[in-house]
């Protein structure tokens, strides 16, 4: 069975694939990104998968190729030598700032032989719904159809493929010079009929529209070029065009902890990250992708009712019932249940979603000069509510099941909101509400300081009251509440890296146990000893949490502080924004700039 680092992320900014480094597609949910799977061996044996392999014995290794999201994998046998590249395809004419808007909805595997003669055997199980449909399966003229429940697969392929029930199966010798190209192609059972694509065609416009996106996007020139170049495609992967939503994994279910029950679905987009996933599209990418999420958070809000609070997530579409459940019949991975399918935190309050959504607006304030009235509306809601809300328990960013308490870095938040609505008052027409939103403010800072500094710890804790240590509290340097050498910060980052920390990795909070390591955590770490000045300890993490990275640069969740593996949701957003976030500010550090909560001008650029 293979590990979460051992998967390669597919993207064609619909949905996502994962495929195994023995060449399994292990995960495939077309036509969007928390759609029923196809394909999902990663959670259990009656899941499904689609193998292309050498017969007998071989050795890989593999690597995206170059500014792309195209896998291709060489393996290495006692005979010759076996290319497998592997994308979801583009479509023909994807090019530029706008790549996937549109997809076919195609998985495309080419094999060839570039070297001796290679033995080759397929083998595709697709089980739809999560597994749940033994698909029915025969030959047409136009390839092979897979057909079940509201899922239909057409099978095109330049090699003769065998049907045996509901499997679909192949065996065949290429020599070097030699190639073989398949393509998967999905639909709903109410769409119209496929036409299929060229395969090596599709390849190829494939390869050319994510070069011709990296081209345009990619001209950050600051430390950790290629690092922030690999997350920034892995981001664009993760995005969902037709609405701009970024979702926080490709993935359900993969366990915090192998074999327990912290498995949850990470296939939606998340408001809660939303100043951290807006920067780094600046940084990494282009303003119009930060416009886009931007867009799409707001549209998915709408208006407020006196007395909603603020969704923390929606679905790709903006969809907020996102109820969830459990697929009894998948037994997880490495035996980890339940796997869950939604996420019923979508129910829960956080007050810090307030803070995300104004401090988005001051990052693009130059960009959104005159906002429309429902946007002025919105932006002024969310102020009054952290004005009037701000005194409240939450359920705080990290999505705590057990209970409501008084959360620091929701209070953080709330004050994010109410200084940046103050900032802003003249663009938002809102001068008259400025001296309520001012005194909420300073009662709200004063709070914090009062209430969320521990002097017993040295340290602000994760809750008032709280003796609890939260890596939280390292966002305070980072979102302008305090600067990042002030004694308090300083002593509170010390005390995070002595209690919470061993070496590069940092758990969540004090009394986690064997909890993992969670990746943002390092980042944030790294990010607010560069605001500090200690530029030499900010590059050693950054540099020692990314090298944890699997071969091809892709980031879990968490990392297992006991053997060092990738656990979580995979590839984790949130790790690959926080890997450019950090090194954003490292390059800040350099420079000699003063950081700011202001729009991002990226070094070099």
């Amino acid at each position: 069975m293979a590990v979460i680092s051992d998967y390669a992320l597919l993207g064609d900014s619909h949905g996502a694939a994962l495929v195994s480094s023995d060449g399994s597609v292990d995960w495939w949910c077309p036509p969007r990104f928390d759609a029923p799977s196809v394909f999902a061996r990663l959670l259990g044996a009656t899941g499904g998968f689609w193998s292309i392999r050498p017969l007998g014995r071989y050795t890989t290794s593999r690597h995206y190729l170059d500014g792309t999201m195209v896998l291709r994998t060489e393996f290495h046998t006692d005979s010759g030598v076996l290319w497998l590249t592997d994308a979801l395809s583009l479509g023909a004419g994807e090019r530029g700032h706008r790549i996937g808007y549109t997809s076919p909805h195609v998985l495309l595997r080419q094999v060839e032989v570039v070297d001796g003669a290679v033995d080759v055997a397929v083998e595709v199980a697709a089980r739809p719904e999560y597994g749940l449909v033994n698909p029915t399966v025969a030959g047409t003229p136009v390839g092979i159809e897979i057909s079940g429940a509201a899922d239909r697969l057409i099978l095109t392929a330049d090699r003769d493929l065998a049907v045996d029930g509901s499997l679909v199966t192949g065996r065949f010798t290429l020599e070097a010079g030699d190639s073989a190209v398949f393509a998967l192609h999905h639909r709903r059972a109410a769409d119209p009929p496929i036409v299929p694509l060229d395969g090596r065609a599709a390849l190829r416009d494939t390869v050319v529209a994510w070069q011709s996106w990296d081209r345009i996007h990619h001209d950050y020139r600051g430390p950790y070029r290629e690092q922030v170049r690999r997350s920034a495609l892995v981001l664009q992967a993760l995005t969902y065009q037709p609405t701009g939503a970024v979702v926080a994994a490709a993935t359900t279910s993969l366990p915090e902890k192998v074999g327990g029950a912290a498995n949850w679905d990470y296939r939606f987009g998340w408001l809660r990250d939303g100043s951290a996933t807006l920067r780094a599209l600046w940084v990494a990418a282009c303003p119009d992708e930060a416009h886009r999420f931007f867009d799409w958070m707001a549209a998915s809000i709408g208006s407020l009712n006196e007395g909603d609070h603020v969704p923390i997530m929606f679905g790709v579409g903006g969809e907020r019932d996102l109820t969830e459940h459990t697929l009894e019949h998948l037994e997880g991975y490495q035996g980890s249940r339940p796997v869950r399918v939604g996420n019923n935190a979508w129910q829960q309050k956080q007050l810090d979603v307030l803070g995300e959504i104004l401090e988005c607006t001051w990052v693009l304030r130059h960009e959104l000069a005159d906002p429309s009235p429902a946007a002025v509306g919105l932006l002024r809601s969310l102020a009054d509510q952290a004005a009037a809300t701000w005194r409240e328990p939450d359920a705080s960013t990290w999505e705590g099941r057990e209970g409501e308490r008084h959360y620091l870095t929701s209070k953080l938040l709330c004050w994010v909101a109410l200084d940046r609505a103050v900032k802003l008052a003249p663009a938002l027409n809102a001068e008259a509400q400025v001296p309520r939103w001012s005194y909420a403010m300073k009662q709200c800072r004063e709070a914090i300081l009062a209430d969320g500094w521990s002097t017993a710890r040295g340290a602000f804790t994760g809750a008032f009251g709280s003796e609890h240590l939260d890596a939280g509290a390292l966002v305070m340097p980072i979102i302008g509440f305090l600067p990042g050498d002030d004694d308090r910060i300083v002593s509170t980052v010390d005390a995070i890296r002595r209690e919470l920390g061993r070496g590069d990795l940092v758990q969540r909070w004090t009394g986690a146990g064997e909890e993992g390591a969670f990746i943002i955590c390092s980042y944030w770490l790294a990010q607010a000893l560069a605001m500090a000045g200690q530029l030499d300890a900010a590059k050693q993490i950054f540099e020692s949490v990314t090298a944890r990275a699997n071969d091809l640069g892709l980031l879990s969740e968490e990392i297992d502080r006991r053997d060092g593996s990738l656990i979580g949701n995979f590839p984790q957003a949130l790790s690959h924004i926080g890997l450019i976030n950090a090194a954003w500010a490292i390059g800040q550090s350099e420079s000699g700039t003063e950081p700011s909560t202001g729009p991002v001008a990226p070094p070099g650029r």
